[in-house]
Order: structure tokens, then C-alpha cells, then sequence
């Protein structure tokens, strides 16, 4: 694979003074020898321009390109890159602070916040008076929602992290010390406010509205809820605050559920109904622009130019005994097993019958099957998503239910089979912890969920998280006749421990900043 030189942070945020790489669905923004901070942001479409980059390419790219999936999918037991040893690492729980998927995952995260600060402090700077306080605002409020779902990640991630608003001072002063994860949360919690109150009710689909951002703090919400808890219980302040913004969202946005799952990963779908934040990708053919998930696919005789097939995913043994016969649309959406055909991919060549087990998602096919003839292997035109409706309603569900064993409350029975129906598989007729938990696992495997779900219950109930990793088959399987066959693990697992749930800060990071090996402090 190709090697992505990391930087230290404070060298990250030294180089973005200008936000570029503006998406498809969204005006171009002119390149940066056309204008500068002194001469743009002078008009509400301007202000549009400014803030499409932020919505993928370069602010992207590093964290989409490996983290996402293998932070979220391989480090929580879904999914295994058995040749690639730094996912195996994540596998095995064996990761160092060299690690490359976790230093580019902390790398990433802190690019997208980097290009956010930098957005918010030239609209604050440059726009006149001739531009409604509103429209500033509301691109503005563009900037902190995205910053927010930086910094979500980064908190669940690594817990106490360094919070950075201005990009000059830290440069200027590098040594800096990690916040509380309590205020990391507060943090993003007042962006997200910001985003709910500033950004409109509906916009251009791909744009974030503030029913993004009242679903995503309903999502903040029920996290901070375990967060310093024990015993099982979580905080009742912030259960009702996370079942307050999910009401509102099911019930005032009119927003729906795509009515077919699979299509929710089609590209012809992009930016439906039920999409709340997805990345805007571009057909292209550079490095460090565009959407590499095609990287993952497991042949490649589906890929645009049928090649790049380098770091085929495979479902783990584990996952698979997740899914009930009953359960097939989502389990054939998700992942592939030997036999299956899919029309869409390589259509013009009669289909794909898939040969092994492996990830399906975010596996689109050519770009004939996506009439987009420019896409290549680097560049999927697919816009992955980070956050939709069907979360906002097992969110609901979840809050609902809060610290009581079970709950046949009609409002949660309703919103939760919606999410089954959809799927084709029988309603319930009563919700618990352990329903809902497993319900989110596989309705978003293989988006980058499921360690964060692990992570939230590990807040407040550390035991059971522990004995679910601990349990789990992380290993991969083969199929034949209908059976699966699991293989041998790939490396010796360690028993994974309440430390497991938060990763270690990169090495590099620390020779940088030896700041960060000290205790957090607050920042509020």
C-alpha cells in the first residue's frame, strides 16, 4: 500500500490557511492562485464555496481512506485484513502508538478540524457587512458541525485529546496538553448547538441542515450519558436530552428511511432522504483526493479499470453469526458469500457471482455500472455516510429505554421496526439493551460503527464490553453448502481489558509534544 508521510499536528495545522477541494455536487471553488482569504468570502456564494470543501477530498481523505472502516469495523471484530499486518494489529489488540491506521486516524481527524478552523476564522475575518448575519452564520455553522463530528470521533477514539481552535497559536506554541474527554464532549456538544440554531431546515441534497445536527447530539447525547457512570446506569439528564433532539428529528423533520437497504449503497441513491452527513466525493484519478474504498474490493475484475483491488475486508466469523436466515437483504448488502450474484457489479459483463467471503459495502462496480466513466479505483463517486436516519431511530429506541431492563413503550417498538421492517425481518414486541445493541451492529456493519457502539457501553457498563470482545470470533471463515467453517486467528488475540478502549496516542505525537504524556487538564 501506498505509505502517507504523518506529520505531527502542530505541522498539520501549520499548512492549512486555505480550505480547497470542493465536491461535484457543489460549485468548484476557484484555486487558491485565483483568490486568497483577503479577496473571498465576500458573498453568500462565496460563503457556499467556501464551505464545500469541508465536506470531503483533501479534508478527508486520510481518515476515510483506511480509519474509518478499520478503526470502526476491524478493531470491533466485524471485519479482517488478514495479510495487512497494522489490521491485523487491530485484530489481535496488539496495536502500538506506530500503528499506521491509528496515527493517520488521529492524523485525519485532526486535518478535518484544521480545515474547519480555518474556514470559520476567515468568514469571521473577511466577510463584509453587505452579507446577512444569517448566511455567515449558517457557513459558519457548516464548519462547527463538521469540527464536532472531528472531534466525536477523536473523543470516543482517545478520550482526552487536545482541543484546537486556533490553528496560528498552536503552531506558535506547539506543546500543548490534552483536554478531559468531559469537556472534549462539551466541546462538541456547543458546536453542534451552534449548527441546530444556525443552519436551515432543509437545503440542496449533500448539505447538513439542523436536523444533522439535532440528530447528531442526540447521538453526543447518549454517549455522555455512560461516560463516568458504573453499575450499568446511565445519566438520566442526558438520556432525556438524547430522547428530546431524536423526537424531534422522527417526528418534525419529515425525513424517511430509503425504502430498500440495499439501495442505500447504490450510487444512484447519493444523498437520499435518510442521509444526515455523507461524505462528497468526486470521480478522479489523484492520490489524496478522492474516496480509495474501492481499495477493499474483492476482486479486480469490479473495479473501474479492473485494478486496485489491494486490501480486500473480509467478515469475520463472528459477524456473520449475527445475521438469521430471515435476515438476508442486509446480510447479502453487507457482505458477500460464495455463490452470491450481484447484477450491479460489472453489469455489463453479466454480473459478479463472488467467489469468498467479503465486504460488500461501499463496493460499486465500474464506472459504466455508475455511468461515470471517469471514476477510477482512487476516485468511488459513492457518498459514504456518517450519519443517518436509521441511527436517529435506534438512538430514540436506545434513549427511551434508558436504564430500564425492557420497554414495550409504542413510540421505541415503532421506530426500532422500522429499521427491521425495512429489512424484511419480524417486528419485536418488546426492546432491551442487549436487542438494541445487537440491532445497531447489524444494521450499520462495515459503515464504521460498531467500535463506537462497544466503546458507549464500555463508559458505563465496562464488564459487558469487555466479555463481548473477549467472545468474540475474530477470525475469518470459509463457506460452502450453506455452512461456515471458521479459520484459525491470524495472530494471538490478547484478552482485551478496559484499557482496550482507548488507543494509544501516536508515538510520533509524543516525541513531538512530550505535553501530551502528562494528565489532561480542562479547558473549560
Amino acid at each position: 500500500m501506498k505509505l502517507i508521510n504523518i506529520k505531527p499536528i502542530y505541522m498539520v495545522f501549520a499548512i492549512f490557511f486555505i480550505v480547497s477541494s470542493c465536491q461535484d455536487d457543489f460549485l468548484d471553488r476557484p484555486s487558491q492562485s485565483e483568490t486568497s482569504t483577503e479577496n473571498f468570502y465576500k458573498t453568500k456564494d462565496e460563503l457556499r464555496l467556501a464551505t464545500a470543501g469541508l465536506y470531503g477530498g483533501k479534508a478527508w481523505f486520510q481518515w476515510n481512506t483506511n480509519p474509518y472502516l478499520m478503526l470502526g469495523d476491524i478493531l470491533s471484530g466485524n471485519l479482517l485484513a488478514a495479510w495487512y499486518n497494522d489490521a491485523v494489529q487491530l485484530n489481535t489488540f496488539t496495536l502500538s502508538g506506530s500503528n499506521g491506521i491509528l496515527v493517520g486516524g488521529w492524523t485525519g481527524l485532526y486535518i478535518i478540524g484544521a480545515h474547519c478552523n480555518v474556514t470559520i476564522e476567515a468568514i469571521n475575518k473577511n466577510t463584509p457587512a453587505s452579507v446577512s448575519q444569517a448566511d455567515k452564520n449558517a457557513a459558519i455553522a457548516e464548519a462547527r458541525f463538521i469540527r464536532a463530528m472531528a472531534y466525536y470521533h477523536l473523543a470516543i477514539l482517545w478520550g482526552d485529546v487536545p482541543i484546537i481552535e486556533d490553528n496560528i497559536k498552536l503552531v506558535k506554541s506547539p506543546l500543548v496538553n490534552r483536554n478531559k474527554v468531559e469537556d472534549v464532549y462539551k466541546f462538541v456538544v456547543n458546536d453542534l448547538t451552534f449548527a441546530a440554531e444556525n443552519l436551515p431546515a432543509s437545503d440542496v441534497p449533500g448539505r447538513v441542515t439542523s436536523w444533522s445536527a439535532k440528530s447528531m447530539l442526540s447521538k453526543v447525547y447518549l454517549t455522555m450519558a455512560g461516560l463516568g457512570q458504573s453499575g450499568g446506569n446511565r445519566n438520566q439528564a442526558y438520556l432525556d436530552l438524547a430522547k428530546k433532539y431524536a423526537k424531534d428529528v422522527v417526528e418534525n423533520s419529515g425525513l424517511t428511511l430509503l425504502p430498500s437497504y440495499s439501495d442505500l449503497f447504490k450510487t444512484k441513491f447519493n444523498d437520499n432522504k435518510e442521509s444526515l452527513f455523507a461524505l462528497q466525493w468526486a470521480a478522479t484519478s489523484g492520490w489524496g483526493i478522492g474516496n480509495q474504498l474501492l481499495t477493499h474490493s474483492p476482486s479486480n475484475d469490479i473495479n473501474p479499470g479492473k485494478e486496485g483491488a489491494w486490501t480486500p475486508l473480509g467478515p469475520t466469523y463472528d459477524l456473520y453469526n449475527q445475521y438469521t436466515a430471515q435476515d438476508s437483504i442486509r446480510r447479502k448488502t453487507t457482505f458477500m458469500l460464495p455463490g452470491d450474484h450481484y447484477a450491479e457489479l460489472n453489469a455489463a459483463g453479466g454480473g459478479y457471482n463472488a467467489t469468498s467471503a467479503a465486504m460488500k459495502k461501499h463496493i460499486i462496480g465500474n464506472g459504466a455500472d455508475n455511468n461515470t466513466p471517469a471514476m477510477t479505483y482512487l476516485g468511488s463517486i459513492e457518498h459514504n455516510y456518517i450519519l443517518r436516519l436509521a441511527d436517529v431511530y435506534l438512538i430514540y429506541a436506545d434513549a427511551i429505554l434508558g436504564n430500564n431492563a425492557t420497554t414495550s413503550d409504542p413510540n421505541a417498538l415503532m421506530y426500532f421496526n422500522k429499521v427491521r421492517n425495512r429489512a424484511g425481518v419480524d417486528p419485536v414486541t418488546v426492546l432491551d439493551a442487549d436487542i438494541i445493541f445487537k440491532e445497531r451492529r447489524i444494521e450499520f456493519a462495515c459503515e464504521g460503527q460498531f467500535w463506537y457502539d462497544l466503546v458507549r457501553l464500555s463508559y458505563y457498563n465496562p464488564v459487558k464490553a469487555i466479555d463481548i470482545l473477549n467472545n468474540q470470533k475474530r477470525v475469518l471463515f470459509n463457506y460452502s453448502n450453506g455452512e461456515a467453517t471458521p479459520n484459525d486467528p491470524v495472530g494471538n488475540i490478547s484478552p482485551a481489558t478496559q484499557s482496550t478502549f482507548r488507543l494509544q496516542l501516536p508515538a510520533s505525537e509524543i516525541v513531538a509534544n512530550p505535553k501530551l504524556a502528562e494528565p489532561a487538564v480542562p479547558y473549560y
